[in-house]
């Protein structure tokens, strides 16, 4: 029997350590590793600075001289049975049968080089940079948005697990309590309405529970189908330190907090970059009033013979000059939409940096709103834990009643949520603030 009880004991012990063993730790940094390098998004936009690269690479091109070489061969044969013209004197002339078999052999190389276009060609490299360093911007903000989105959905796992094992410890309160107001009941030490309330205040801590374990493996399943990982797969969730929200520098400072915004925030500068993108696009425009010089050059040669394609050879230099007198006003369209564009975007600009003015401001509220909600749960759980104490002890000696004591754990049941509520809002509004004046951490 004894060696039973051991068997039974190391088989037990190897089912749990079995299962332990099965679960994957995920840090908040792995997170956001996995969601930067799986994000649709994300990788998406990665591609598209290739297209942003390379369209700045042909801007550069169009400074450079184009070169094209052709080369040609050309079989001719031409046969006739005989006939009569007439010469130039009208006089009738008659030719006999003929055939003839010709080929010609031509290679050329050349190309032209623009001298002059109105500038446009500078302005478009000058865009093109812009657009390129903007969509770097655009990236990485999109990377930011990513991570804050990871920290939410982590948070809420966190925030759920808690609400989890403070719900279990309830459950097991209430039938202990149970337990004990049975006997009790059966020892006719209490009454039947108290045995009743508390048989409903255990059903309602088990269906509290499995909600809160139903919540926990929701949450768990947003945040592992966000990072596209098995969801099937058993994961357990820590908040590495590495990653824990440092406090921000004159946090009540909302001036100070701003400018931090407005040199910080990618999207902020993406949207300058773009508005100056509009001022080239108008200067690129504008070049259509203003004439273009460009040079050509050319080398090419011919012959009956492959041996003889060099031994006549011709040069060619040459200068073209266009000059703009009648368009049907499509320069002027042109420059007109040039002119919207530009407005608009520096109408953008100055819309964002007004909404950037409120995030800071609603973050700042909200963090400060969060912080007075947490010192206040803390109160609240700290009175309402005492005095649940209190009513425990009193009900126990027969001093209080037994609704007193239930609404008095009810009361503190209550503070408790409140409380891990407050504590995993508090370091959202956290992330929230670094967000709004773009220090987040992306790397």
């Amino acid at each position: 029997m004894k060696y039973l009880k051991i068997i039974l004991i190391l088989c037990i012990s190897f089912v749990f350590t079995s299962e332990s063993s099965a679960q994957e730790k995920l840090t908040l940094s792995n997170a956001i590793t996995i969601a930067l390098n799986h994000n649709t998004s994300v990788i998406k936009s990665v591609n598209n600075l290739e297209t942003s690269n390379a369209s700045l690479k042909n801007a550069y091109g169009s400074l450079l001289p184009t070169m094209n070489l052709n080369g040609g061969w050309n079989w001719q044969k031409v046969t006739s049975k005989g006939s009569t013209v007439l010469d130039y004197f009208g006089n009738p002339q008659s030719f006999g049968a003929t055939e003839t078999d010709s080929r010609s052999y031509n290679l050329s190389l050349g190309g032209n080089v623009t001298l002059f276009d109105g500038l446009s060609n500078i302005s478009t490299i000058n865009q093109r940079k812009n657009d390129l360093q903007a969509a770097k911007y655009d990236l990485e903000k999109l990377r930011q948005d990513v991570i804050l989105q990871t920290i939410n959905l982590f948070i809420t796992i966190l925030n759920n697990e808690k609400v989890l094992k403070f719900q279990e410890e309830d459950q097991k309160y209430n039938e202990d309590m149970l337990k004990k107001v049975k006997e009790m009941y059966d020892l006719k030490m209490k009454a039947n309405a108290d045995l009743y309330a508390q048989e409903y205040q255990t059903s309602n801590s088990k269906l509290s529970y499995l909600q809160a374990k139903s919540n926990y493996e929701k949450s768990k399943i947003a945040l592992l189908n966000y990072l596209s990982l098995d969801v099937l797969k058993e994961y357990t969730f820590e908040m590495d330190s590495s990653y824990m929200p440092e406090s921000v520098k004159n946090g009540d400072n909302i001036d100070i907090l701003v400018q931090s915004a407005l040199s910080n925030r990618n999207d902020y500068q993406s949207a300058k970059l773009r508005s100056l993108s509009s001022e080239y696009q108008l200067t690129i425009a504008r070049s259509g009033l203003l004439p273009s010089l460009s040079g050509n050059y050319s080398f090419s040669t011919s012959a009956t013979k492959p041996s003889d394609l060099f031994s006549r050879k011709v040069y060619g230099v040459g200068l073209s000059l266009s000059v703009p007198i009648f368009s049907r006003w499509s320069t002027e369209l042109s420059i007109q939409t040039a002119i919207a564009s530009n407005k608009n975007t520096t109408e953008d600009l100055s819309a964002l940096e007004r909404q950037i003015k409120s995030d800071v401001k609603n973050a700042v509220l909200d963090l400060q709103t969060a912080k007075l909600q947490l010192d206040v749960t803390k109160v609240a759980l700290k009175s309402a834990k005492e005095t649940w104490e209190i009513k425990r002890d009193s009900y126990s000696l027969g001093t209080a009643t037994f609704i007193d004591q239930q609404q008095s754990y009810r009361d503190y049941v209550q503070s408790m949520n409140n409380n891990i509520a407050s504590e995993s809002n508090y370091l959202y509004r956290q992330f929230g603030l670094l967000s709004a004046i773009g220090m987040i951490k992306s790397e």
